[in-house]
C-alpha cells in the first residue's frame, strides 16, 4: 500500500476516534441542551450519528491536511527574502482657516 494512502487512512480514523469522543463529550455534559433531546427522542440516535458522522468528516480533513502539512522540509534560507520594511514618514499638509462671511 502506497505511504500516502495509509497516511489517509490513519488520518481518517483518528478523525473519526476524535469525532466520536466530541459527540460523547457534546452529549455526556450537554451543551445547549443537546444530550438532552438527542437521548430524550427515540430517533437520537440518527442525530447522534449523523454528529459523528459530519465532524468526523471535518475533524478527518484536518488531521490529513495537518500530517500533510507537517511532512513539509524545512526552510533552510536565512535572512528573508521579502520587500524591505517600509516606514511611514508624516507629511505636513498646510491647513488655512476658511474666510468668514
Amino acid at each position: 500500500m502506497p505511504e500516502l494512502v495509509r497516511l489517509y487512512i490513519q488520518s481518517v480514523a483518528l478523525g473519526f476516534a476524535i469525532a466520536a469522543a466530541f459527540t460523547a463529550g457534546l452529549l455526556w455534559f450537554d451543551v445547549a441542551g443537546i444530550g438532552h433531546l438527542i437521548l430524550a427522542s427515540d430517533m437520537g440516535w440518527v442525530a447522534a450519528g449523523m454528529l459523528v458522522v459530519f465532524n468526523g468528516i471535518v475533524f478527518a480533513a484536518v488531521q490529513f491536511a495537518f500530517r500533510i502539512m507537517a511532512m513539509a522540509e524545512p526552510d533552510d534560507r536565512s535572512g528573508g527574502g521579502g520587500h524591505a520594511a517600509r516606514t511611514l514618514v508624516p507629511v505636513p499638509v498646510p491647513a488655512k482657516p476658511r474666510a468668514k462671511r
